[in-house]
């Protein structure tokens, strides 16, 4: 089956603030909507991640590293997680999409895992 990445994207300011009895009920069905992607057998992988102003870019230009502090590039919403599911196709990955708790305030970008042969 093919893999695909959903990229949960939210502006913080948006969503229940930190400490609430609304972040503690929004926490509650990440957990639950985690849940069910194992029990469904499309969970293969997720996890949330730190805030941007712990992000670390890196490049390379004329044979130099550039090492900068922050995200590439400046923006309100921000990733803030992201699961890889296994599921029959696009139309399976959207619809689990459209169950994540922040929809309503966020966004989630599906995108397909590249298979390469041999891998």
């Amino acid at each position: 089956m093919p893999q695909y990445m959903l990229l949960i994207h939210a502006d913080p300011e948006n969503g229940p603030a930190q400490g609430s009895p609304e972040m503690d009920a929004q926490l509650q069905k990440w957990f639950e909507y985690t849940e069910r992607l194992r029990s469904a057998g499309a969970m293969k992988s997720g996890d949330p991640l730190q805030p941007p102003a712990t992000a670390t870019t890196v490049s390379q230009r004329n044979g130099e590293r550039l090492v900068t502090d922050g995200p590439f590039i400046e923006t309100k919403e921000w990733l803030g997680g992201y699961y890889v599911i296994d599921v029959p196709d696009l139309d399976a990955a959207i619809d689990w999409a459209g169950q994540m708790p922040n929809i309503s305030y966020g966004s989630v970008e599906v995108r397909p895992v590249l298979e390469i042969p041999g891998m």
